[in-house]
């Protein structure tokens, strides 16, 4: 019976469906799962409760963003192939399982279970969930897909806008307990089930052959860097394109997660000597407007590439992101001010950057497999999401040990980011269009189609 529920023959929409349906079923699992941006939220109540060092309550984080890759990168043909209602199935199991394990690992203070929980089986729902409305859109906004990856994952970006005052006001103020922590965890799993289950409820998958009305696909875009040919997520895998890609996605992701992970104690640290010090609930006050910028980078920036261009758009989110740390490192606590909206604007570009890529790589390789090339483009987040937390909460630990307070903290980690967006920048102006011999080969007498399956 449940196979039948979550098969892809049962979610085609009917004629008439409108496709404007599709982004809230999206926007359901993508802001359950970007609760994972409001960890740093529970690190300080963990390291409390269960004796954790910085770097060691990161370690869930970190492997929950291996996971995601890892799971995306290998669910991804699956994915295309079972459809969104069954990727957003085991999705929610696997996420909210995760959470349920952690209660467990917190009330019985084995930390080991919360690291498997969340990292571990809550990932596996991150990355499942991450990818599984992404194809989908592209094919119900053919005509838009800047905008349409832009909806599909500013969801993600979003999460943390709900979930860090939400948790933040679950745990309370120090001290906390063992039995706070666990309930938190036992609340959020349980509430995100529901809400997940609204978008596997609402999803639909386009007939074949539809199209939005009175458009046509171009045979011409103007643009060498956008093609109409497809190229399989295995040939993909053996262009120059897709490492350069790999690179830019790792790097930027790298500069934007090390700040975000460790937002909340960061921005406590950064002003803790000056005279008006960071609280904890304007830290995770702090946390919940990065996710807006995060939330709101992932579609303004990536709606606007559709007008700019794909590789137009990431010299700002490098190239720009790069003088904005260089800014950070150079004024350290001068200002408030000056921190926060570098840091917004950070987080704007590096949540652009997550959502601008599906559309690169359609604009790349096609269609035909986009969602399976681009579950195989996120094991550059899962680098990602061990080097950005590592790189901050090493650096910081060890100067902490060494006597070191405030920017002092994090300023090594700080130049360390500029050369990585510096990188970065230079694998994407090395990007040029896919030799036609990657190219799958066109139905006889048509130009090659973008109908994936």
């Amino acid at each position: 019976m449940a196979v039948g529920f979550l098969d892809r023959s049962r979610i085609v929409a009917s004629p008439g469906w409108s496709r404007w349906l599709v982004p809230p079923a999206a926007l359901a699992v993508h802001l359950s799962i970007g609760q994972a941006y409001a960890w740093s939220v529970f690190k300080p109540p963990l390291e409390k409760t269960l004796g954790l060092s910085g770097t060691e309550s990161a370690l869930p984080f970190q492997l929950g963003i291996v996971m995601l890759g890892l799971s995306a990168a290998f669910g991804g043909t699956l994915v295309e192939r079972n459809g969104p209602r069954w990727a957003m199935f085991v999705s929610m199991v696997c996420f909210s399982s995760g959470f349920l394990l952690s209660a467990l690992g917190v009330a019985t203070s084995q930390y080991w279970l919360v690291v498997l929980g969340w990292g571990g089986i809550g990932g596996i729902g991150l990355g499942i969930g991450y990818i599984s409305p992404v194809s989908t859109l592209i094919k119900w906004f053919p005509d838009r897909p800047g905008m349409a990856t832009g909806i599909a994952i500013m969801g993600f970006g979003g999460g943390a806008l709900i979930a860090s005052p939400w948790s933040s006001q679950m745990l309370g103020a120090a001290p906390w307990s063992a039995g706070t922590v666990a309930t938190a965890f036992l609340v959020h799993g349980l509430v995100y089930a529901v809400f997940m289950t609204l978008g596997i409820l609402l999803v639909r998958v386009p007939a074949d052959g539809w199209k939005p009305a009175g458009w046509e696909p171009k045979t011409d875009h103007g643009n060498a860097m956008i093609t109409t040919a497809n190229v399989s997520a295995r040939n993909a895998l053996r262009t120059p394109q897709f490492w350069l890609l790999w690179v830019v996605l790792c790097f930027n992701v790298t500069a934007g997660i090390g700040i975000l992970e460790k937002a909340s104690p960061m921005i406590a640290d950064f002003f803790r000597e000056t005279s008006t010090p960071v609280g904890t609930a304007a830290a995770a006050g702090f946390v919940a407007l990065l996710s807006l910028t995060n939330m709101l980078g992932r579609f303004v920036w990536s709606s606007t590439s559709d007008l700019v261009g794909r590789k137009n758009i990431y010299r700002l989110y490098l190239g720009v992101g790069a003088l904005l740390y260089l800014v950070i490192a150079l004024t350290t606590n001068a200002s408030k001010l000056v921190f926060v909206l570098c840091a917004m604007l950070i987080l704007s570009f590096y949540g652009g950057g997550f959502a601008t890529v599906p559309a690169y790589l359609k604009d790349l390789f096609g269609t035909y497999q986009v969602g399976a090339i681009h579950g195989r483009l996120l094991t550059a987040w899962s680098m990602a999401g061990v080097l950005g937390p590592l790189i901050v909460n090493a650096i910081a630990d060890s100067q902490k040990a060494a006597g070191k307070v405030g920017p002092d903290l994090y300023s090594t980690s700080l130049f360390i980011m500029i050369g990585l967006l510096v990188v970065g920048f230079v694998a994407n102006e090395l990007v040029r269009p896919v030799n036609p011999k990657f190219h799958e080969p066109a139905p006889s007498g048509e130009p090659a189609r973008s109908e994936a399956r």
